[in-house]
């Protein structure tokens, strides 16, 4: 690879999404919903590769076993801070809904504050089918995007395969994206 294409490459992971998080809000919380998506990218190259063993929390102290899932899952890595991330989240709550009982719609907080400030997110934005999962080492984000960049969003398999993955914003409840993980699962 020609240092050209990794800069390039690199520059458009870093406009497709947020690349971590500062001392203050990167970018405004406030209006994040109506903020311009960014343009996501599905990428099949990772296709294969399996879902993680790990496990997450959430507030309650209830656990998620990533692991024990047993049907297709598509996993959101997501933070507060990140405005693509904010936007997408009431859109995945509307594609849960819609895909309920062929797909669980995971959603992983990689807030290193955690609980702190996603309790109180999912608290004013109401969502009916997203739980605030929470995952504040960052070990799935390290896993998957080692770079850092949100939103990640990976679409798994029944046989806890990877299908597709999705880095950068992306209209989640567009008929598009659903076609999109419908046609890939039936594909395998």
């Amino acid at each position: 690879m020609s240092r050209l294409s990794f800069i390039l490459g690199f520059s458009l992971l870093l406009l497709a999404g947020c690349d971590r998080a500062g001392e203050g809000p990167a970018q405004p919380a406030e209006g994040a919903e109506s903020a311009p998506a960014a343009a996501g990218v599905v990428d099949r190259k990772f296709a294969g590769t399996p879902l993680p063993a790990m496990q997450f929390s959430d507030a309650a102290g209830q656990t998620l076993d990533l692991a024990a899932q047993d049907g297709p899952v598509l996993i959101n890595l997501w933070a507060t801070w990140c405005a693509p991330c904010v936007k997408e989240m009431p859109q995945l709550d509307t594609l849960a809904a819609e895909l309920d009982g062929e797909v669980r719609v995971i959603t992983v907080s990689q807030d290193l504050r955690g609980a702190e400030v996603v309790g109180p997110f999912f608290a004013q934005k109401g969502f009916e089918r997203l739980e605030p999962w929470l995952d504040p080492e960052t070990a799935l984000s390290a896993q998957f995007t080692p770079e850092g960049a949100l939103p990640l969003t990976i679409l798994f398999d029944a046989g806890g395969k990877e299908v597709l993955r999705v880095a950068g914003g992306y209209e989640w409840d567009s008929p598009e994206a659903i076609a999109l993980i419908r046609q890939s699962l039936a594909a395998k």
